[in-house]
């Protein structure tokens, strides 16, 4: 009687290495990071777990992911191609683990959520606990800048940006429109005077505001009587990365500042000027990757911070 031979290859079949979920998760951390050991803190795993995984893939696709210096760790050529094919493949996995679950059941996983530092620092944050409460099992990580978040390098499964979506890369749901003022301190008014119109502001001065080390330097936006955007270059004597030192800029003094509504009236203290001159709302959309469907719980997000939006008199768009 002839033997049989189970679950082995074919003579001259070549063995494909298929990597591990936790691989995969592992190696997108510690690419996002920069750094095996703050991967491993944030992960809750032994560093030598999260470097022996890193080292196990290198080994069996037989490339360099990452370099390592003695500083920080970056990703190679390779490396930076592979996690693009990563997250992709991560976000299929986790699709099939939910395939049939009750699209009316509960929540759970992992969300990952780039934020604006106001959004996150305002309305968002304060009103987080109401929605963790209606899922339990979800777990959220905020991540909050003001600058444009690399969703691919830092893991992050969507973000909310403020302002004109600039990354055709990225699919976009609109959320709403954040009303916008101006706004002086007593300090800067007493010292400059107050601008009645646009004529005065050739002689005022404006904080720079620039998130973005690339974006050019700030100009004052209004719409004029027939609705129409005007943009007004101004003088600027600082510049500054994020919305809470804009703030800080203007009430120290060193100019004006166009600033949400809301985040005005949640800290009282500056001085509302050119009423006619109102700057046009802001967009705020939240962005995700094109190659993926929107799991549920990143809808369930958009429609509570939506919802958020709408509390602050943000005008609020349609849901998914």
């Amino acid at each position: 009687m002839s033997k049989i031979s189970i679950n082995q290859d074919p003579p001259g079949a070549v063995s494909v290495y298929t990597p591990s979920a936790e691989d995969l998760r592992i190696f997108i951390r510690v690419a996002a990071l920069g750094s095996f050991t703050q991967a491993a803190a944030q992960l809750r795993l032994p560093r030598a777990t999260v470097s022996t995984a890193v080292l196990r893939l290198e080994k069996r696709l037989g490339a360099r992911l990452l370099q390592r210096t003695t500083r920080r760790v970056e990703l190679t050529g390779d490396g930076q191609v592979f996690l693009e094919r990563c997250v992709p493949v991560l976000d299929g996995l986790d699709e099939l683990g939910g395939f049939f679950r009750r699209q009316d059941g509960p929540l759970d996983g992992r969300l990952r959520v780039g934020v604006p530092l106001g959004m996150a620092t305002g309305p968002l944050m304060a009103r987080l606990p109401e929605f963790l409460a209606r899922h339990p099992a979800l777990r959220v990580e905020i991540f909050s800048a003001d600058r444009r978040a690399d969703m691919i390098g830092e893991g992050l499964d969507c973000v909310i940006r403020v302002g004109s979506v600039v990354d055709e890369s990225l699919a976009c749901r609109p959320l709403g429109a954040m009303p916008l003022g101006n706004f002086a301190s007593p300090d800067y008014l007493r010292i400059h005077g107050r601008p009645h119109g646009p004529g005065d502001l050739e002689r005022h001065w404006l904080v720079d505001y620039r998130p973005n080390p690339l974006d050019g330097p700030s100009v004052f936006e209004y719409r004029d009587a027939a609705g129409r955007v005007v943009r007004v270059p101004m003088r600027s004597r600082v510049t500054v990365d994020n919305s809470a030192a804009y703030d800080a800029a203007c009430r120290a003094g060193l100019g004006l500042i166009q600033v949400p509504l809301a985040s005005a009236a949640r800290a009282p203290g500056l001085v509302g000027v050119l009423p006619d001159c109102p700057p046009p709302p802001m967009p705020v959309n939240l962005l995700f990757p094109h190659h993926r469907h929107p799991p549920r719980r990143m809808r369930v997000f958009a429609d509570w911070a939506a919802e958020v939006l709408k509390s602050q008199a943000f005008q609020v768009h349609a849901t998914f």
